[in-house]
């Protein structure tokens, strides 16, 4: 099965050593998206911009993929704060009509470039 890497200029550069997305199999696996502004490249202020942001540059990288977001199976929504979690549901769910795809969401220790929170997703072609 032939892998195919997902790049667009829509959403920001990966910030380590990955690729903004795989198209394998029928299968979309998004890497996890930050707040971050792809025409600057900086953090957006506060979680609710952030989470925003993430999920724009989610929508990018699937568009650029021949995907959506009523295509998407799963998401993980990383966070740096728990207490933020209703803010980034608000936010969420503004983003999906009809059903929802499967989810975790998890606090962890820290995100990278001192983000709020990172949002990552698992789509169908």
């Amino acid at each position: 099965m032939a892998k195919e890497i997902i790049h667009t200029d829509d959403a920001p550069k990966a910030v380590g050593p990955y690729v903004q997305a795989v198209k394998t199999g029928g299968v979309i696996y998004c890497s996890g998206q930050l707040g971050l502004n792809p025409e600057n490249g900086k953090l957006c202020e506060g979680v609710e911009a952030q989470a925003h942001q993430s999920l724009k540059n989610l929508g990018a990288v699937l568009k650029e993929a021949g995907s959506s977001y009523g295509k998407v199976i799963k998401t993980s929504i990383f966070l740096a704060d728990m207490d933020d979690f209703a803010v980034v549901n608000e936010v969420y769910k503004s983003y999906f009509d009809g059903e929802f795809p499967a989810r975790s969401c998890v606090q962890v220790a820290k995100l990278p470039l001192g983000g709020l929170v990172e949002i990552e997703c698992i789509a169908e072609a």
